[in-house]
């Protein structure tokens, strides 16, 4: 089960982790609605050193990147969902656009991001300079919190219209 951290607490953590020769692995997003595909990630993670970081979007950071009806989920009930993973250590909150500020704080050993994001690893030149490399892992098919938000609002006209059809039908 994992912490949630403020930034402070977090560098420090990670100064005990390196002094006790630790590896410490660092992902992270918006983990707006919790789904396989991040789960199975995490994991994969998680495998690859001793300590797994994920560090979470805030709500306004999500916002600025997903649109105004995003997140579906709030930053501090998506940080417990977090640290209720089996696989997570620690859970952190960053406002900014990308984690970058955050990474170049904490120079985790290695830093994953998902293969979707092979164009662009927010952090890659400083986790590399310390001597850290960078992961790229493959997404599990099928699982997007983008295309299941868009999967389920196509649903919805569906689901209202056989609702109405199953009330008028019990009427008398």
């Amino acid at each position: 089960m994992g912490v949630f951290y403020t930034r402070s607490e977090l560098k420090e953590a990670r100064a005990r982790w390196r002094a006790a020769g630790q590896t410490v692995v660092f992902t992270n997003g918006c983990y707006d609605l919790l789904h396989p595909g991040h789960i199975r990630l995490l994991e994969r993670s998680r495998s690859l050193g001793d300590v797994l970081i994920l560090a979470l979007n805030t709500d306004a950071s999500v916002a600025r990147l997903k649109g105004p009806s995003r997140p579906l989920i709030p930053e501090m009930e998506r940080a417990r969902m977090a640290a209720s993973l089996e696989a997570v250590d620690a859970v952190v909150l960053f406002d900014e656009d990308t984690p970058r500020e955050l990474i170049a704080e904490i120079l985790p050993d290695i830093l994953i991001k998902g293969a979707d994001w092979a164009h662009f690893v927010a952090g890659r030149e400083e986790v590399e300079a310390a001597g850290g490399k960078v992961v790229l892992l493959s997404l599990e098919p099928g699982f997007s919190t983008t295309n299941i938000e868009k999967e389920l609002l196509a649903r919805q006209p569906c689901a209202a219209g056989s609702q109405e059809a199953a009330v008028s039908q019990r009427r008398p």
